[in-house]
């Protein structure tokens, strides 16, 4: 028995040392992967990446050549030190740093040294590497701008972290990808394939040869070339209007949802950040907490929308049947609600029937509509919650969906905010509460895209495209079909021409009449959005803002603007005379309102925004 014991331990035994070794040998390539690791050398071959063109063909981003100092630590031998920092031009300590810090990412894998070399410094310096073992010279492209404006939305390129790379392990560290705009939104399509270079070592770290006859090389594949929607001419045109200015300009085509342009102001050089001065220019950029370059107001900023607003509740007060074309509403100097409380309305005939109330911007006309919206169900809550179903509609109080990597998705209160602020049902709220969302205040908050996306959809007379800033992709049939889905909103058509003829009042008689700009009928809409802060505890009313929205011409619209410049007092001031110069310019191609264009450019809002407190974007409708 003991015998039989001892024999099935020494059979067990044998049996799992030959599948151990069965698995090692046949299965397990780890160990010839280490192998290989040590014997054999990968390079890179990185492709050119696509070009990025305007609607019209205008090349906006191209390749320069680029060279980077990579190293493979455990490569490296001896080597004079001061020597080899004197070509890099950097100090024993910052070459320490940065061996040490390639080390951990990974003794065999390449990493970067010196980033971005010019030509002039790579030709220096590549006759002197053989010097120098486990360190060479990767060369790669960098981006070319060929214009001056649009960094918002091109973006721009950095180096890869240790996140990316684990998120995805395409990357390996000091390769590029694309971190803003359209680079980022577009990276897979813009990046190309990296080819891939096997290279035999011998045992004394020398190059002998191709790997395996290069079975496993591969070539590198270009990036596609993309067409933007942007208007290079229209966009350059508005960051000019924006300067010293800070705010946002957007304009779509209606018809498509085809963005034309997308100005945040101020703005910046998008050829700062190429190179090797642009991890300190991109410091210096980050850190103007005073302007904020890098902050797209556009997408980013979120406003009390004003009087624009206007316009929605017209429509939903049609679509709800509480008022109709002919019903006149008297105002005297505003609109009393809750005893001595009082919303203030500027100088203006009375009373006014819809049209004339969105010419004149009436807020008892739009109060006395809004409330009537809310009070036409059981309870404030069932208004509020119906009212806010129309605006969804439009795209507003959500993310749109738009085609680039930010954005904030506004504010558009339900029933659940009011009753989370007034303690609901300990406190009951009811509709003179919430009375300041009739002209676009009190709680209401969009960005300049959802308010360019309702013009847009007011222009249709009822629906619009998800804005979008890709028009094609070369090599690709077609563009996402998201973008090419009609939106209906909740409105219905009908109501939409005396809105229209409203807004084209503005201009004909209204708040914009002086505007005005002979051979094009524009439609739009004032709007003076009032501005408030918290200043040590108390709030305080600032500086209104300037809001406009249009679109021309008013049948067959070709552009839909919405202007926001912050701190610009009301909004024909600078938001109306800014949307008409650009109508002008994107219809006509040229300026004939001169007097508009001489207002604009030699203006500045510097002084206002040097107040305290002034002109800062999270510092909104608090």
């Amino acid at each position: 028995m003991r015998k039989l014991l001892l024999l099935s331990v020494v059979l067990i035994s044998g049996l799992v040392f030959m599948g151990r070794l069965f698995y090692l040998q046949i299965y397990d390539t780890s160990f010839q992967v280490l192998s290989e690791n040590n014997a054999v050398k990968v390079e890179y071959d990185y492709p050119q990446r696509g070009y990025i063109f305007d609607r019209n063909g205008t090349l906006l981003v191209s390749n320069q050549p680029s060279y980077d100092v990579m190293v493979i630590p455990k490569d490296v031998k001896p080597l004079d030190t001061l020597e080899f920092c004197n070509l890099l031009k950097i100090t024993p300590e910052v070459l320490k740093e940065k061996l040490k810090k390639a080390r951990t990412y990974s003794p065999r894998l390449p990493s970067v040294v010196i980033p971005q070399l010019t030509k002039t410094e790579y030709a220096s310096l590549s006759e002197k590497m053989y010097k120098y073992e486990g360190f060479y010279i990767q060369k790669r492209s960098l981006r070319d701008y060929q214009v001056n404006h649009s960094a918002n939305v091109l973006g721009y390129i950095s180096e890869v972290n240790e996140r990316i790379i684990k998120k995805n392990p395409y990357y390996q560290m000091g390769e590029i990808i694309g971190t803003g705009g359209v680079e980022k939104q577009y990276e897979e399509v813009l990046r190309g394939v990296k080819g891939v270079k096997y290279i035999q070592k011998d045992r004394f770290n020398r190059e002998i040869g191709t790997y395996k006859n290069n079975r496993f090389d591969t070539l590198p594949v270009r990036g596609n070339d993309i067409m933007l929607t942007i208007n290079a001419q229209l966009q350059e045109y508005g960051e000019t209007l924006m300067r010293n200015k800070r705010g946002g300009i957007v304009a779509l085509e209606p018809a498509t949802g085809e963005i034309l342009a997308l100005v945040a102001g101020p703005n910046y050089d998008p050829a700062l950040l190429v190179g090797r001065e642009r991890s300190k220019n991109f410091t210096k950029l980050y850190y103007d907490t005073i302007a904020k370059p890098l902050f797209d107001r556009v997408l980013q900023g979120e406003y009390p929308p004003g009087s624009p607003f206007k316009a929605l509740t017209a429509l939903i007060g049609l679509q709800e049947g509480v008022i109709d074309l002919e019903e006149r509403i008297s105002c005297y100097g505003g609109y009393n609600y809750g005893g001595a409380k009082k919303l203030g309305c500027h100088s203006h005939r009375s009373p006014l029937s819809m049209i004339g109330g969105i010419a004149n911007s009436c807020n008892s006309y739009f109060a006395t509509v809004y409330r009537r919206t809310i009070d036409k169900y059981p309870t404030p809550q069932e208004g509020i919650d119906n009212w806010k179903s129309h605006l969804s509609s439009f795209g507003l109080g959500q993310y749109m969906g738009y085609d680039l990597p930010t954005g904030r998705p506004g504010k558009i209160p339900s029933s659940k905010t009011y009753n989370a602020i007034y303690q609901y049902p300990t406190y009951r709220w009811y509709t003179p509460a919430t009375i300041s969302n009739a002209i676009g205040q009190g709680e209401v908050l969009m960005t300049p895209m959802q308010m360019v996306n309702f013009t847009a959809a007011i222009a249709n007379r009822g629906w619009y495209f998800k804005p979008h800033i890709i028009k094609n992709i070369v090599g690709a049939d077609t563009i996402p079909k998201q973008y090419t889905q009609k939106i209906t909103t909740t409105i219905d058509p009908e109501h939409f021409g005396p809105v229209i003829d409203g807004m084209f009042d503005v201009y004909n008689y209204g708040t914009a009449s002086h505007l005005k700009v002979k051979g094009i009928e524009i439609c739009g809409k004032t709007g003076t959005a009032e501005n408030y802060t918290k200043i040590d505890g108390v709030r305080t009313q600032l500086t209104d803002h300037s809001v406009f929205i249009a679109f021309a011409p008013r049948n067959n619209p070709r552009i839909a603007i919405a202007v926001f410049i912050e701190n610009g007092y009301w909004g024909s001031r600078w938001a109306g005379r800014i949307a008409t110069l650009m109508i002008e310019k994107y219809l006509h191609g040229e300026i004939t309102r001169k007097d508009l264009e001489t207002f604009i450019l030699n203006g500045s809002l510097q002084e206002e925004y040097s107040k305290p407190y002034s002109g800062q974007p999270f510092r909104i409708n608090q």
